[in-house]
């Protein structure tokens, strides 16, 4: 969780919401990926998506089996039905998404009777540091757009 955590900085220095994840099997990391929909115009590219499609390259096979999935904020909806289809076995995600989670938060689609592939969610997982960035970076956003307002008022 500690890399996601960096490849989550990644993706804020991107000027992206900070997500950061990695897929591990056998205890090799096979991909890594971060938010990148802001900068390539694509609502898809969600750090979970873009590990998703390293991932099927390097191994040559959409079947994810037998791998861990590292993320630092809870599977949308998106995601969540990707990774189910990936056939990912474990799920491990740092902070909970009270407004679109997927993983228990607001549904979850990893447990749901219409899902015919499972896995395995571990909750929390250095939650306090994850929800932390994701905190900094929204107030940050939020002081800059009050920012902008005010010289626009100014400027009038």
């Amino acid at each position: 969780m500690r890399r996601a955590i960096e490849l989550a900085h990644k993706a804020e220095q991107e000027g992206e919401v900070p997500v950061g994840a990695l897929l591990v099997k056998d205890g090799e990391i096979i991909a890594e990926g971060w938010n990148r929909s802001i900068s390539t115009h694509d609502a898809t590219a969600h750090a979970e998506i873009e590990v998703l499609r390293k991932a099927g390259k390097i191994l040559e096979n959409y079947r994810l089996n037998d791998t861990t999935l590292y993320v630092t904020l809870e599977p949308c909806p998106m995601c969540a039905g990707a990774l189910l289809h990936s056939r990912v076995k474990r799920i491990v995600f740092g902070a909970f998404d009270k407004k679109t989670g997927a993983a228990g938060s607001v549904l979850n689609l990893f447990e749901h009777q219409a899902a015919y592939h499972y896995a395995d969610i571990e909750k929390g997982v250095l939650e306090h540091q994850c929800r932390t960035q994701l905190q900094s970076f929204f107030k940050r956003r939020r002081e800059e757009q009050r920012e902008k307002k005010s010289q626009s008022k100014n400027k009038a």
